[in-house]
């Protein structure tokens, strides 16, 4: 069986796809992940991937189409535009790629199609040509929902899903009808570096930022740093150049936060869906600050569970932190829901039923 991997040029998008299309590779399947950006560089071993997006750059191109709408860009700033902006952004990164998804798929003739919410462009390639699509949900939100949102050139066909495989805990984001299977952090091969191999003397706990540029100047960062000082505990800022910092603050470049948690307490992130699920999936309490995009949202259905905390970025405090750390209701909850995660099906078992969905 031949599967085509459809994902936006992003790698938060291409990340939670690679355990499933690792697993179709594991078991003798041919596998093409069509993407760009810098979604290129996370691909699965033995893997292969195609760039449909050469020279892409999404801030231009979400701009561009929220530049065109702009009664909903303070909205989504503040988290609560639901799918309305996303769809008009991620429509725009769709008709980016969508020629050269079509020429892929007629060129490489898959037998089947698994493509994430937000990128619709394999559900019409999937009408197109006929091959059975598997929607594969990278998020909290609803996948169908995202799919339908989104709003590109002319409206073209978009074949209705053969399956829709969900990975979001259903005590966290609901139950539905579709396919369980377990969201499985994958990070890369990044080895983690010294200050994060021993074991702790202290709770220690990441912080990490979205994987995509964030608008304005980020004010996030250094209330953190300022609350961390009086915190009795060790904290490591990830993907940060920050110079000046207390005795209880380090930094870090680019590491697998998935090998990252095993080593944690606990973590302080922007609310993306990548980063809940990974949090959730170790059992580890999470500090989501609700924000742009899908943030709020997840922060707030994490909160709901009792799994983390929730705030605003005016709200951190080193109580706030100290609570992270200190509070059993979390601990528990966050070990509750990483049980669940592991009784889901893993991406292996999803085989057969992908090769059944034709």
């Amino acid at each position: 069986m031949r599967v085509l991997f459809v994902a936006a040029p992003l790698v938060g998008h291409v990340f939670p796809l690679m355990p499933l299309a690792g697993a179709l590779r594991a078991t003798g399947h041919e596998v093409l992940v069509a993407t760009g950006g810098d979604g290129l560089r996370v691909t699965a071993p033995g893997v292969e991937v195609r760039d449909v997006a050469p020279g892409f750059r999404f801030v231009p191109t979400a701009l561009g189409a929220l530049l065109r709408h702009p009664s909903l860009i303070r909205r989504e700033m503040a988290g609560t535009a639901g799918t309305r902006a996303v769809g008009h952004m991620f429509g725009r990164v769709n008709d980016r790629i969508l020629e050269a998804v079509l020429e892929t798929t007629r060129e490489w003739r898959p037998d089947r199609i698994v493509y994430e919410p937000l990128a619709a462009s394999g559900a019409v390639a999937a009408a197109r040509f006929g091959v059975p699509g598997i929607l594969h949900e990278n998020s909290l939100f609803d996948g169908p929902a995202l799919v339908a949102a989104t709003r590109m050139r002319g409206r073209p066909e978009v074949a209705p899903p053969a399956a829709v495989i969900r990975i979001a805990p259903a005590s966290v984001a609901g139950r539905g009808t579709h396919l369980p299977m377990r969201p499985v952090p994958y990070g890369g091969d990044h080895p983690l570096p010294d200050l994060l191999a021993g074991p702790p003397s202290r709770p220690r706990v990441l912080i990490s930022h979205s994987t995509l540029p964030q608008p304005g100047r980020d004010r996030l960062t250094p209330r953190l740093i300022e609350a961390a000082a009086s915190v009795d505990a060790d904290f490591v800022l990830v993907r940060s150049s920050v110079r000046r910092l207390p005795p209880n603050v380090r930094a870090t470049g680019w590491i697998p936060i998935p090998a990252a948690l095993a080593a944690g307490a606990a973590i302080v992130h922007h609310g993306g869906a990548g980063t809940v699920l990974s949090a959730l999936h170790a059992g580890v309490p999470q500090l989501a600050v609700r924000g742009a995009g899908d943030r709020r949202h997840n922060a707030d259905l994490v909160a709901a569970r009792g799994a983390g905390l929730a705030a605003d970025e005016r709200d951190i405090s080193p109580e706030l932190l100290t609570r992270l750390v200190t509070d059993p209701g979390v601990a528990a909850a966050a070990r509750e829901v990483a049980a669940e995660i592991a009784a889901m099906p893993p991406p292996e078992d999803l085989v057969e039923a992908i090769r059944q969905s034709g």
